[in-house]
């Protein structure tokens, strides 16, 4: 799922989203859309659909994640969790009811139960603490989103989150408590935040097994290719990262050879496709000479480009998986695909 932090993916045309790069769902974020640009306007608007113009499936964290990241500058409680503004240092409360109500001024298809994000190096005290916040307040949203209704004329579901740490026993309770309030898909959070590669995959093989297989599984912020693959082998079906964007935005291509830095000079006079074996629209268009060029010139055009690209080629890979998986093959598939494009170009 392609990450539209503030209504829009940075960078990239919706008919490109849609047409090009096949995207079926986008992300929102409801703390940036919650500050700016507010719930009156987007109430307003008629919700985020329509305030920007995308006419498929919209997902909306809770925000959890960034007040998380705000450290030093938001205080938890029981209660819920009060914030600075990053933008202008204004004061704010989230507690579960009124982010229930904000995701239902916004409007998304999906919504994520507000929790806290625990830090990945956080000890066992401090996870037991973090997650028994997180299970209260799991409680207090799943009922005030059954007592509340959609604003707009489509029918909304939300995604408890399960946090725990690097713990498999608050994991499995997490995932224990939170599948009592799962009806569509359940959600998998607090990874990818410091901890090990090695011990992420751990944490998703503790969880996936405890969840029924009509719940679609979804494991949030993550990742590189290689790390949505190895999650897809044990078990997740759904994934955003902002990687895709915001690396090309700073130059780094994905494909199916590998990685390239396109700032390198070794693509001056490069003038093959960016990715031959691949199917992401740009790949038959431009070179890796001219991306190059456009890099080092600092034209926005390079990071457009490479930004599409990038999110085709995503799109392409878990297309792909999928294909693999129908045909009975994904995991030979997989270990060799793995393998090549995780290479240094």
């Amino acid at each position: 799922m392609p990450v539209g932090t503030v209504g829009s993916v940075k960078g990239v045309y919706h008919r490109d989203l849609k047409e090009d790069i096949g995207a079926e769902i986008i992300l929102g974020n409801t703390y940036h859309l919650y500050l700016r640009p507010g719930l009156d306007t987007l109430y307003k608007a008629g919700g985020l659909h329509r305030f920007e113009s995308w006419d498929r499936p919209i997902l909306t964290d809770s925000g959890g994640f960034q007040v998380f990241s705000l450290t030093g500058i938001r205080k938890l409680t029981r209660e819920g969790c009060t914030f600075q503004s990053h933008i202008d240092g204004s004061r704010h409360t989230f507690t579960p009811e009124n982010n229930v109500h904000t995701q239902r001024v916004i409007g998304a298809d999906i919504m994520m139960a507000l929790d806290e994000c625990c830090p990945g190096d956080a000890d066992h005290n401090y996870a037991r603490k973090s997650l028994d916040l997180t299970k209260n307040w799991l409680e207090r949203y799943a009922k005030s989103f059954r007592e509340s209704d959609p604003l707009y004329d489509y029918q909304q579901t939300f995604f408890p989150i399960i946090q725990g740490c690097t713990y498999k026993d608050l994991r499995l309770e997490a995932t224990e408590h939170a599948l009592q309030f799962s009806e569509l898909g359940i959600a998998i959070g607090g990874l990818a935040v410091g901890e090990e590669t090695e011990v992420m995959y751990e944490m998703i093989e503790t969880v996936c097994p405890q969840i029924p297989q009509d719940r679609a599984r979804y494991l949030m912020g993550v990742g590189t290719p290689a790390n949505i693959l190895e999650a897809i082998s044990r078990g997740i079906d759904m994934f955003d990262c902002v990687m895709p964007t915001r690396n090309g935005r700073n130059g780094m291509l994905f494909t199916w050879n590998g990685i390239m830095n396109m700032r390198n000079a070794k693509w001056e006079q490069d003038f093959s496709e960016l990715d031959p074996s691949g199917t992401s629209f740009v790949d038959h268009t431009y070179t890796k000479a001219y991306l190059h060029h456009l890099f080092k010139s600092g034209e926005m055009f390079g990071a457009m480009l490479a930004s599409e690209h990038n999110l085709a080629f995503y799109l392409d890979v878990v297309r792909q998986a999928r294909e693999h998986i129908q045909a009975g093959d994904f995991l030979q598939w997989k270990d060799a695909v793995v393998k090549r494009i995780t290479q240094r170009m």
